[in-house]
């Protein structure tokens, strides 16, 4: 049998991994960054930035356990952790989709703590969720318009910008999203939430569900997408592939901060592989 993924303690909370390898060593850089006290002093000037979150989909049940995060300008972020850790609740929480028990949301220093969506969209958050994320008896283009409807007279420049990132939808802008590929519908979603022109991007496991290969071309476009000048938060379950891509990561464990560092730290961190990338790490 494998090894649970945290122990509960008399008091009823988790113990993440991390916690139980941090009891028998010193912190290493990556433990270090992620605790309260680092993430304060290193998230100063971040243009998003959460504090201390504490959220959850049911009363009385907190997923995020005072979770901390922050994205500079211009960076890459991504989000890796075992299955349960609060990744994609964090990131619905920042989009302000799931309810705020405590702890805040900062967007360039406004409060957007459980602000709509609409209102998130307007201040230049785009969000890309896993699931049902096209308009499916709609047109490439009519999916695209919808992602403007805010801003419908500028609609062909944006339509210009996603079409140079993604030829495909320009190519076949006329045939309906539900005729599409898993991969080539995921190139929809984040061409929508680009027609708003944001400035930062949630993507929710863009890689969810694709091949080898559309998983790869998916990663390819969100590094093309940050050069564009688009900051990105990404939480991913291709731990490994995340990690290449990103400028940062985090690592959540039961809803709370293990360890951030530069991908490239954190690929080959000796308590990162242990704990969370497994043999699949190792073998790369």
């Amino acid at each position: 049998m494998s090894e649970p993924l945290f122990e509960v303690d008399e008091s009823g909370e988790g113990v993440t991994r991390a916690q139980e390898a941090a009891t028998t060593a010193e912190l290493s850089p990556a433990e270090k960054a992620a605790t309260r006290e680092e993430h304060v002093r290193l998230a100063e000037g971040a243009l998003v930035r959460a504090d201390d979150l504490v959220a959850g989909y049911v009363p009385g049940v907190n997923i995020l356990r005072g979770a901390d995060f922050y994205l500079q300008e211009g960076e890459l972020v991504g989000i890796i952790g075992p299955n349960g850790a609060g990744k994609s609740t964090l990131l619905k929480t920042l989009f302000g989709l799931i309810p705020v028990r405590s702890g805040t949301v900062t967007l360039r220093g406004e409060d957007i703590t459980s602000a709509p969506a609409h209102r998130l969209v307007e201040l230049g958050v785009g969000y890309v969720p896993q699931n049902n994320n096209v308009f499916p008896s709609l047109t490439i283009e009519e999916n695209m318009q919808m992602g403007v409807y805010l801003r419908p007279k500028t609609f062909q420049e944006r339509f210009d910008y996603v079409i140079d990132l993604f030829p495909l939808l320009g190519e076949r802008r006329k045939g309906k999203a539900g005729s599409l590929s898993g991969g080539e519908r995921q190139m929809v979603a984040m061409g929508r939430a680009l027609m708003m022109s944001p400035s930062v991007l949630l993507l929710d496991e863009p890689s969810a569900g694709l091949s080898p290969a559309y998983q790869d071309e998916v990663f390819i476009r969100c590094r093309r997408i940050n050069a564009t000048g688009v900051s990105i938060i990404m939480v991913e379950q291709n731990a490994r592939r995340c990690l290449q891509i990103c400028d940062r990561g985090y690592v959540l464990d039961q809803g709370r901060n293990a360890y951030t560092d530069t991908g490239e730290s954190l690929m080959h961190d000796p308590k990162v592989i242990e704990l969370y990338l497994g043999t699949l790490a190792k073998a790369h």
